[in-house]
């Protein structure tokens, strides 16, 4: 089974045709994913010098045309997927030469550069979009890309590979579980897991020449981190959570505790909920064609099911019912709110009569000089900055009635209680909201349903 992408490559902003190709074909020929240049084939030109033989293409199609290139397409790339575990490397690249010779029909130069670097083995074929004649240019012509996958799959089909099977969008499933991505953290820790359990180093530095011999780059300092080949930041232990601190790796290291690995956590996919029916009505008024129409009633009809389960799991039998929820949900979640926007409001005022509490004290001393110095012009001058704080927060003491001032420190502490408060508060907040949400919605829901059942019998005639 092959996945096929015909790309255009385009010459990039501010470097040459030249660099562009270098840099394309030394990707694809990567020592690292093509098995040290094994896996690399081509047809008339070498894969040492692809890029250069290409640009000596391009300008002996300027000399025989007398035409330069308009556009900035320097090169064409195909590149090839196949399901892991179905294929070798070496026969992928066969069935990749084989793919480029029949579409390009052997007008073109090109490059076939398998990678194994991934868990499926792909394709990198590069080919040039000047004709090897020197006459003609590539012309990418409507639903090339469908051309390219039908033919690999034909060349699959061939070699006794599987295809893919294109199903009608009724029989397409939507995937709701998404593997688990492996993490840069994940990946150190089940290294470090490796290394206590299995190899069981007899001192802390050894602990990190065995991460060094893993390919990872140690930096020592106050918080020893460590950084993978492919990672661009270094990472610490202690963050990596509980038993992986420095201090817990060294106590285990030591034979004083065990080590206990990491549990993973499976990545849950929220049950989709029920959503707000269409109005069909109004939709046939904004233009909406029958079909449209009918796709509406079914839609209702599946999300009205999900309404009525939603209601039986909260025990909602009746209209009255209904909006009693409905009114107490919205209470709470006013008075949460409420509660919330008090508790900021007060923090925002500490916060400015703590900045006061601090300019009137740091500028007392300087504002007794200048009254002592008579009120000088020429002291104000100079103490501007000094004077203008200490009487801003004289003025916000007698705003604020205060006869005498509060302590910072006190100031401090109830700050610390109200966001205490606040961040507790916020949960049942937001749980307060959705539920709201959800029975304001499932209230509209059943509004809408019986409203249109009530027009859709009016209608009808009577016999």
């Amino acid at each position: 089974m092959a996945a096929t992408r015909l790309i255009a490559l385009h010459k990039n902003k501010g470097k040459s045709v030249a660099a562009c190709l270098k840099s394309r074909t030394d990707y694809a020929q990567n020592p690292d994913k093509t098995n040290k240049g094994e896996l690399v084939s081509s047809y008339e030109c070498s894969p040492l010098t692809a890029d250069e033989e290409f640009m000596l293409s391009k300008r002996q199609y300027e000399l025989v045309t007398g035409r330069r290139q308009k556009n900035d397409v320097i090169a064409y790339q195909i590149r090839q997927s196949f399901k892991p575990g179905e294929i070798t490397a070496e026969e992928a690249n066969k069935v990749g030469y084989e793919l480029a010779m029949r579409f390009t029909k052997g007008k073109y130069a090109f490059i076939v550069a398998t990678h194994t670097d991934r868990e499926h083995i792909h394709n990198h074929i590069i080919y040039n979009s000047t004709a090897l004649d020197s006459t003609r240019k590539f012309r990418d012509f409507l639903l090339s890309g469908l051309a390219v996958q039908r033919l690999s799959d034909l060349i699959c089909l061939e070699h006794q590979l599987s295809v893919i099977e294109i199903k009608p969008y009724r029989e397409r499933q939507k995937r709701t579980l998404y593997p688990p991505r492996e993490s840069n953290r994940d990946k150190l820790c089940a290294v470090i897991d490796n290394i206590l359990l299995n190899e069981k180093p007899a001192s802390f530095e050894g602990f990190l020449q065995k991460l060094e011999q893993q390919g990872y780059e140690i930096k020592r300092g106050k918080y020893t981190s460590v950084k993978g080949a492919r990672q661009k930041r270094f990472i610490r232990f202690r963050t990596l959570g509980a038993g992986y601190s420095e201090e817990e790796l060294k106590a285990v290291i030591s034979g004083e505790t065990e080590h206990h690995p990491r549990q993973k956590q499976k990545r849950i996919v929220p049950e989709q909920k029920f959503q707000m029916l269409v109005d069909i009505q109004a939709k046939l008024a904004e233009g909406k064609s029958m079909g449209y129409a009918r796709w509406a009633k079914r839609y209702n009809l599946k999300e009205m099911s999900k309404t009525l389960i939603f209601l039986q799991e909260h025990k909602i039998g009746s209209i009255k019912e209904m909006q009693e929820r409905v009114d107490a949900a919205t209470a709470r979640y006013h008075e949460l709110g409420d509660s919330i926007k008090a508790a900021e409001a007060r923090m925002a005022e500490i916060a400015v009569l703590r900045t006061h509490i601090v300019n009137y004290a740091r500028t007392r001393p300087v504002y007794d000089a200048y009254r002592k110095a008579g009120y000088s012009k020429r002291f104000l001058e100079a103490h501007r900055e000094e004077i203008t704080l200490h009487k801003a927060a004289k003025a916000a003491f007698d705003e604020a009635g205060l006869k005498k001032l509060p302590k910072a420190k006190d100031l401090s502490i109830e700050y610390a209680a109200l966001l205490k408060k606040k961040k507790e508060a916020y949960p049942d907040y937001r749980k307060a909201r959705d539920e709201m949400q959800e029975l304001m919605k499932a209230q509209k829901n059943v509004e809408m349903f019986f409203a249109e059942k009530k027009d859709t019998a009016e209608k009808e005639p009577t016999r």
